[in-house]
């Protein structure tokens, strides 16, 4: 049994899972102590986690509401370089405050999200840490486009220059974060970072995006682990949703997230291609937007705040999503099929995995029009393959507990010794399914 903190960036679609794999973990009889800021303290505790507030001169609470506003009135690549001055922020924070708290929290190793740069604490402490991956895994390997890309993966020579080169512009972009951790690093008397995935756990690399979604490239780094979706059930707050006003028609679900979800424009897009369809729209706006505000849209949608996501979805037919992991790990976990429309970040990436796959088609935030969405939605409804293919990936899904399989990962990567009391049985979600790593990639 051991005593394990974590750094997580101060987001839902990261502290959801990153409390879900804590949780997986004391089950197992660790303790688990998450390092983060004010606005993120009181939902881990509700999640029954301990907690260790940092950052409180540069994040006072509010401050992750005002700074959400901002990010979700952006697209594209405007939204990165805002969350690369985010990231910017929060590393500054971490690598001063976090070695203090690291040392009283008195942790034995530490698990780190890979949007974060809490592994440069780690190697000043001299403690071992793990990678976990929210979104695509960070993967240094030209077949692969970068992670925030909608691109398809490819062998031949333009398509590896183009993922290059696309490396190159997100190094330039990046590159106010790697002044701020390398020049703490040198301080340190650390080795600069050079690359993003110097960064990583050279022990292991945990993703919660499942084998079967990503692209199929061979010859995988043998430290990379997948898993499938940090979700517990049990930890998510109960959300009223007038269940009354569903009609019977097919229904599609139409949510972009808790962050990107303040542009009036879309919704009223996405209403207007949905109106005259046989189908019921419902449209979560995330609490970006009061539904007020919206006033009457086309079709007469059944517009909320915030939804019962995961209640909602064993229900559509449809959803249409800013293609952030969760949701689009949580529609696929009961066969749902897709349509994205990627605001930015990774989102991209996850897009053009879902389309790779046939789960579902992509419309780029940036040429979203009412005829465009209303084909894509028309087409998917339509054709069943899209299902068939959701379907699939449900049943490769289906047989793995993802935190289960990361906290199994975790405890043979560090030598944990668990609760002899611990019956892997009894956890919810599944069973554990353990993987054979992959081989390592040539150089």
């Amino acid at each position: 049994m051991a005593r394990l903190g974590a750094f997580c960036f101060p987001g839902t679609g990261h502290i959801n899972p990153m409390t879900a794999l804590a949780r997986a973990l004391e089950r197992r009889g660790h303790q688990v102590v998450i390092f983060g800021i004010a606005d993120t303290e009181a939902r881990v505790r509700a999640a029954g986690i301990e907690y260790h507030r940092i950052g409180d001169q540069d994040y006072p609470l509010g401050t992750l509401r005002r700074l959400d506003e901002q990010l979700g009135q952006m697209k594209g690549l405007a939204t990165f370089k805002f969350t690369v001055e985010r990231v910017r922020n929060t590393a500054r924070m971490i690598l001063r405050d976090g070695p203090a708290a690291v040392r009283a929290a008195k942790v034995e190793a530490l698990l780190v999200d890979e949007a974060d740069m809490g592994g440069s604490v780690a190697e000043h402490l001299g403690l071992p840490f793990l990678s976990i991956a929210m979104f695509p895994p960070l993967i240094q390997d030209d077949r692969i486009p970068p992670f925030c890309f909608g691109w398809e993966p490819g062998l031949d020579s333009l398509s590896r220059l183009r993922n290059r080169l696309g490396v190159r512009l997100l190094s330039r972009v990046a590159a106010p974060i790697f002044k701020v951790v390398n020049d703490q690093r040198r301080a340190w008397g650390l080795k600069p970072l050079k690359r993003s995935t110097d960064a990583l756990s050279p022990l292991a690399q945990i993703a919660q995006l499942p084998a079967a979604l990503d692209f199929e490239v061979p010859g995988r780094p043998s430290f990379l682990h997948y898993t499938g979706p940090f979700v517990d059930h049990q930890q998510r707050p109960p959300v009223p949703f007038p269940w009354e006003r569903l009609d019977g028609r097919p229904l599609i679900y139409a949510s972009l997230g808790t962050l990107q979800n303040g542009s009036e424009s879309i919704f009223r897009t996405i209403a207007e291609a949905c109106a005259g369809l046989d189908a019921q729209l419902v449209l979560s706006l995330g609490g970006g937007l009061d539904p007020a505000r919206l006033g009457a849209l086309p079709g007469d949608p059944l517009v909320v705040a915030y939804a019962p996501q995961l209640e909602i979805v064993k229900r559509a037919a449809l959803v249409i999503t800013h293609a952030g992991l969760n949701t689009v790990l949580e529609s696929l976990a009961e066969g749902v099929p897709l349509v994205a429309i990627p605001q930015g970040n990774d989102q991209p990436g996850v897009a053009a995995r879902v389309k790779a796959r046939g789960a579902g088609l992509v419309v780029p935030a940036s040429r979203v029009t009412v005829p465009k969405l209303r084909a894509a939605v028309s087409a998917v409804l339509a054709d069943p393959l899209y299902r068939r293919a959701a379907q699939s990936l449900q049943q490769a899904m289906a047989g793995i507990n993802g935190p289960a399989m990361a906290a199994e990962i975790i405890e043979r990567t560090l030598l944990l010794r668990r609760d002899p009391a611990f019956q892997p049985g009894r956890e919810p979600q599944g069973r554990i399914s353990l993987a054979d790593p992959a081989p390592a990639v040539a150089d």
